[in-house]
């Protein structure tokens, strides 16, 4: 070797052994409920997804990794928050090779991404269609928007544009779900401190962006102006769920009555943010990779729970309150922040149109709750 000269070597490789091999077929032909408990799926649904890994996806089996277990301990990584120290020891490879096995699972995951998002559907969802409290109202509503904050690791000298409204630094993720808890559309990478508004802004400009079917609308909470594809609730009115339940606080107007059946078919983001962070628990804290990464394992995440929830409907992790629905006022504030909508603002005569819809709406669901 002259002089000078530098070789770049992996980390230090353990000897190769087949344990991990070993160790994730034991594990696929023991109890299925303890392997669903470490890995968020069962045995049977784990098999069928490494066979769409590999027939959709450029990943196969390598020399002495197998797709079974490099995705078993992704998942085990994501689903339990296991560091590559535990892995590394489970599965008897480097540390190297872990963190290989992690990057190729999660570069699949991404290329399945797009195919397992949930497109809007023309029939009027069953959750509104068998309901009088929300047909015909919302007979056009195709689901829920809203943004969750999820911790994040960032350094640097933007660090303080992560930083949220509770002070801490997270990224804001912006996603779309239907009434059977599926993303329709998820962005992640958004800095803590950027409004849900501008985020839903960049969303609509991007080419491969959130598109809304002609005479279709999504449910908003107060955070997002009001607008035809995007119907918010009323503001300086009762709004979030706890403010109607028990007590004898039963709506009093038809802005109240409006306002409760929003937010409880709106509900449903809510409770796909509490299943995504209760089933990947690595999102309760800020994951240790670059920030870049970290984007793209919401996405990941995101189509696994996609997956999951068409492979087995009825498994569904407990639900998780967030922050984004807690609020230390049961009455929304009674203005709209204009300087977080440059792109989704529009001419003062579709505001008007919109509110009228609105009240509109209202004044039908009070009309017939009082016959």
């Amino acid at each position: 070797m002259m002089r000078g000269e530098h070789i770049e070597r992996p980390l230090t490789r353990r000897q190769i052994t087949s344990r991990g091999y070993d160790y994730i077929h034991k594990a696929l032909n023991d109890d299925p409920a303890i392997f669903r408990q470490v890995y968020r799926m069962y045995p049977d649904v784990f098999r069928k997804l490494c066979t769409i890994i590999r027939e959709k996806t450029p990943l196969e089996d390598t020399r002495f990794i197998c797709v079974e277990e490099m995705l078993a301990s992704f998942l085990q990584i994501v689903g339990q928050n296991t560091r590559y120290c535990v892995i590394r020891n489970t599965f008897g490879r480097s540390q190297f090779a872990t963190s290989e096995n992690f990057h190729k699972i999660l570069k699949a995951l991404n290329s399945l991404a797009p195919d397992l998002m949930v497109r809007p559907s023309s029939t009027v969802p069953e959750k509104i269609r068998e309901s009088t409290r929300f047909y015909p109202y919302f007979k056009d509503c195709i689901g829920a928007i809203d943004g969750t904050h999820i911790p994040a690791s960032v350094k640097g000298r933007d660090v303080s544009s992560y930083r949220d409204r509770h002070g801490n630094i997270s990224q804001n993720v912006l996603a779309a779900c239907n009434f059977d808890l599926e993303f329709m559309y998820v962005l992640s990478g958004w800095e803590g401190s950027a409004h849900d508004s501008k985020v839903l802004s960049d969303v609509l400009a991007r080419k491969n962006g959130l598109k809304v079917p002609q005479g279709k609308y999504y449910l908003v909470d107060c955070g997002f102006p009001n607008r035809r594809k995007f119907l918010a609730p009323y503001r300086g009115v009762r709004y979030h769920l706890q403010d109607f339940a028990g007590h004898g606080n039963d709506h009093e107007n038809e802005k109240e009555l409006f306002n409760l059946r929003h937010a409880s078919l709106r509900n449903v983001i809510e409770r796909i943010f509490g299943i995504f962070k209760s089933r990947f628990t690595i999102f309760k804290s800020a994951p240790p990779f670059l920030f870049k990464t970290q984007a793209e394992l919401v996405l990941a995440c995101a189509a696994l729970h996609n997956f999951l929830r068409k492979e087995c409907r009825s498994d569904e992790f407990p639900v998780e309150p967030t922050d984004e629905s807690s609020s230390s006022s049961s009455v929304l504030p009674n203005y709209e922040d204009n300087d977080h909508e440059p792109i989704v603002q529009t001419q003062e005569q579709e505001r008007e149109d919109t509110n009228i819809w609105r009240t509109n709406i209202g004044s039908d669901m009070w009309r017939n709750a009082n016959n």
